[in-house]
């Protein structure tokens, strides 16, 4: 994760306060998809990700004003995936220990047999990360622009298709097409930039 971006520092401000429910809601918006796809990728059920979810959050809770970059060795995505992993290696251990009644020793095994976390593994949660940024802002910044705009944009920016193609289809100059997609890239930035707390 070492060229990730960081978590908006307001926003970790704001999570200090357990009461501040705007701020949760962004939070686990943001984080909450994340934890969740690790830890179905790492062979748990609905519930019991959806579990470890509410652990890390309750481990974020209690810890959120005591964590500092400084302190803790790094931004603090890198941080919450440790607390996450953690938790789910806890998980694992409780389950080797107090093993449910599915008949099934293969599964057992399969956990059992997980390697930790590989460097490709955190960069495949960073890129899933930065499709949730773009997700966000994307759903924020669609409204601001007109139907023909977007399309421009999301037809070459997204799609891949040729400006020529995507003009004719949607009755604009070349030229009109290119300034869409610059401007329509222009506000994501700028409101990914937002949401991360970056000015």
């Amino acid at each position: 994760m070492s060229a990730s971006p960081t978590t908006r520092y307001s926003l970790l401000l704001r999570i200090q306060d357990p009461h501040n429910q705007a701020a949760w809601a962004e939070f686990t918006a943001l984080y909450e998809p994340l934890i969740y796809r690790l830890a179905r990728q790492k062979g748990l059920q609905d519930a019991d990700a959806q579990d470890l979810c509410q652990d890390v959050f309750r481990a974020v809770a209690g810890a959120a004003r005591r964590w500092s970059p400084d302190a803790d060795g790094g931004p603090f995505r890198a941080w919450l995936f440790r607390v996450a992993r953690n938790l789910l290696l806890n998980f694992f251990r409780h389950k080797r220990r107090h093993p449910r009644g599915t008949g099934d020793s293969d599964f057992q095994r399969l956990l059992d047999a997980q390697p930790a976390p590989a460097d490709e593994h955190w960069q495949a949660v960073d890129d899933e990360y930065r499709r949730e940024l773009f997700r966000m802002a994307a759903q924020s910044v669609e409204p601001q622009f007109s139907r023909s705009t977007w399309q421009a944009f999301w037809r070459t920016a997204i799609k891949g298709h040729g400006v020529e193609e995507v003009a004719a289809q949607l009755g604009m100059s070349p030229g009109a097409v290119y300034i869409a997609k610059s401007r329509v890239l222009a506000r994501l930035r700028e409101r990914v930039q937002q949401i991360e707390g970056r000015d």
